[in-house]
């Protein structure tokens, strides 16, 4: 590894801790990305499309240019994450009139390529081993295939099945549990309960927010998209500047020299 490279790698984890408000801001940043997306294809498709990439474009470069976690960065990266996968599952529908029962298997099948690539790769899944540049950008390419699914997901139960978005929340809070009791009880490795859980992260703040802000017709509250985005992101403000404040959420140091290695056979630590 030359010396240039060498400079480039990470300091420290570049993702945070798992913690409460980890889960509260993931779930946040999906429905918010869910609304904000729907209320600029309202306004504009041509806008709304360039906010979206150029947006997430800015905020990848920002964050894979940082050499440690800073919560603001990285949130805001995930924020825009949220809404250029939000538009990649609503294009892909709009666009080409692929349904949801055809769209979510086939991101849910580019997910799982995606993990396989990484654990192949890597030999780990854990996020606390994001401690190179190829992990991390393993990290973000998961992100935005589980973004892209938890939002085909969502739209499928919800109206392709005909649920409605206030019963695809009660769906989707009952499936978030679920990983995470079967680990508390010792039946499911920590890094395939924590991944599930993220990717079950996305429809449930997506059904959230839809029921809030999509008309009664749609079997909303009618809130409005913008309404419930504007009040999602002054939220989402508050919590990102009061984690940045009180740092609790940064992963302890660890040695980037050690191989580290977690079958997900095994139960490691996520």
């Amino acid at each position: 590894m030359t010396r240039t490279t060498t400079s480039r790698e990470p300091l420290a984890a570049k993702v945070p801790e798992i913690t409460l408000m980890f889960w509260v801001l993931k779930i946040l940043t999906t429905g918010m990305g869910e609304a904000m997306s729907d209320f600029l294809g309202q306004k504009s498709v041509p806008i709304g499309g360039a906010i979206g990439v150029f947006g997430f474009a800015y905020a990848m470069r920002l964050q894979l240019r940082q050499r440690e976690y800073r919560a603001p960065v990285y949130w805001f990266a995930v924020m825009m994450v949220a809404i250029f996968g939000t538009m990649i599952a609503d294009v892909l529908k709009d666009g080409t009139g692929v349904s949801y029962a055809v769209t979510t298997p086939v991101f849910a099948a580019l997910t799982a390529y995606v993990f396989f690539r990484w654990h192949r790769s890597e030999g780990t899944l854990s996020i606390h081993t994001i401690l190179t540049r190829r992990r991390e950008r393993f990290y973000w390419c998961a992100v935005l295939s589980t973004f892209a699914l938890g939002t085909a997901a969502g739209d499928l139960t919800a109206i392709s099945l005909h649920l409605g978005f206030l019963d695809s929340v009660f769906l989707f809070a009952v499936a978030i549990v679920i990983p995470g009791l079967a680990w508390w009880r010792g039946n499911l490795n920590p890094i395939v309960a924590f991944w599930s859980a993220y990717v079950i992260t996305r429809p449930l703040g997506a059904s959230v927010v839809d029921w809030l802000g999509k008309p009664h017709a749609q079997t909303g509250l009618g809130l409005g998209d913008g309404t419930v985005s504007a009040l999602a992101l002054i939220l989402f403000v508050a919590l990102v500047a009061y984690t940045a404040v009180t740092k609790r959420d940064i992963q302890p140091a660890r040695d980037r020299n050690l191989n580290i290695s977690y079958p997900l056979g095994s139960g490691s630590s996520i």
